[in-house]
């Protein structure tokens, strides 16, 4: 083992088991240096005067990030948590800790490539490498049938293909024998406060049963595996497996190996899957095209919607009695399962005629299981200017 010390770039990735860069980094380094920044642009207003990110998702981030820290210091070490610019703040701990690398796992989305693209920049200026990993998808770009660029863009072409030619690889083997940086800091996640949330917002939060962490995703795996019920929705597991509590491979070999799901259930619950490495794919090949008003049609469609129209959409105050409960569970837990998304948005877009990206943005800050590309490529097929054409307006159904 080389005397190197790697510092280990946390994002939305936030497990131990199944870890290919934690992995790596205890194979190649004599110490290692975990860290976690909460970027404070992920804590503003967007142009559509909505957090991006809420209350819900704060706290559960909180939780996650507050568990990995536990795991760590059960095995030795610690987990440096900080509060600000990325690009500013890992130069000042690699330099402090002599450190002779930086991994992390890559983004598709514009914002957060752009995010690794300037802690690149700064850590090139001290002659480190950053070092980018691919954890967020079950598909290795490099085991696709197809490059990047020529993906299809039907989704049921791309999983039809990718199952039939691609190669889904092993879990990864993460070793508890590790060896870290001592570190002067201690530092624990910060308080809701902070992050900007008021007093309401915060007791609203804590009253979630819903819990983040590697150590809930995993109970919650298990439970779903032993159970015996065929009418499984979905596996309600979105928000664990999107801030990376629950690796992706984690979940497709424990699903192979089970027998207590029907042929339905299981198809229905490995499409949670395909659907997830589908849109993160397709923003690789695409990038921006998915936050455009008119997506992938030719033109983009005309809405005349008000904004009194999406205040009630917003609040739960609708004249469709099933929409107004979905938006009302949304608000107070930041969870509701796929099929009731599709719901509250086909109804924002086709019955109130409102502005797809209004809806997106606002389902971004209230979403616990939010991430850039199954949000918005959803929307857009719900809008009718998705990627897949096939899915556009019957996305609902499909």
């Amino acid at each position: 083992m080389d005397k190197r010390t790697i510092l280990l770039w946390f994002r939305n990735d936030l497990r131990i088991c199944d870890n290919e860069m934690i992995s790596l980094a205890t194979e190649k380094a004599s110490l290692i240096l975990p860290v976690y920044i909460y970027d404070t642009r992920l804590f503003t207003v967007t142009n559509q005067q909505f957090k991006k990110t809420g209350v819900m998702r704060a706290k559960f981030i909180n939780d996650s990030v507050r568990d990995l820290q536990q795991s760590f210091r059960a095995m030795g070490g610690n987990l440096i948590i900080e509060h600000g610019l990325p690009e500013e703040i890992l130069p000042v701990l690699a330099k402090k800790y002599n450190v002779d690398e930086v991994y992390h796992h890559r983004e598709v989305a514009q914002e957060e490539t752009k995010v690794s693209g300037l802690v690149e920049e700064a850590l090139w200026k001290l002659q480190l490498n950053l070092r980018h990993f691919i954890g967020h998808t079950l598909y290795h770009k490099e085991d696709l049938p197809f490059p990047i660029r020529d993906i299809p863009n039907d989704f049921n072409v791309f999983k039809r293909k990718t199952i039939k030619e691609g190669v889904i690889r092993p879990s990864i083997e993460v070793g508890s024998n590790m060896n870290f940086v001592e570190v002067a800091e201690s530092s624990d996640v910060p308080d809701l406060t902070v992050l900007g949330f008021d007093k309401h917002e915060i007791a609203q939060a804590l009253a979630s049963p819903i819990k983040g962490g590697e150590g809930e995703a995993v109970l919650r795996l298990n439970n779903l595996i032993k159970s015996m019920d065929s009418d499984w929705p979905e596996s309600g597991l979105s928000p664990w497996l999107n801030l990376g509590c629950l690796s992706v491979h984690t979940f497709y070999h424990a699903l192979v190996k089970q027998t207590n799901f029907s042929k339905a259930t299981l198809n229905r619950l490995m499409d949670e899957l395909w659907w997830h490495d589908y849109y993160r794919f397709m923003f690789k090949k695409h990038k921006n095209q998915f936050f455009k008003l008119e997506g992938f049609a030719s033109q983009a469609p005309v809405y005349t919607g008000t904004d009194q129209d999406f205040e009630k959409w917003k609040n739960g105050t609708t004249e469709n009695v099933e929409v107004n409960e979905i938006m009302k569970s949304l608000n107070e837990t930041g969870y509701i399962d796929r099929q009731k998304k599709l719901i509250a948005a086909s109804y924002l877009v086709h019955d109130l005629n409102v502005n797809w990206l209004l809806g997106a943005a606002y389902f971004e800050e209230k979403l616990i299981d939010y991430s850039p590309a199954n949000n918005y490529g959803s929307w857009a097929h719900v809008a009718g200017v998705g990627s897949s054409s096939k899915h556009n307006q019957n996305y609902i159904v499909s």
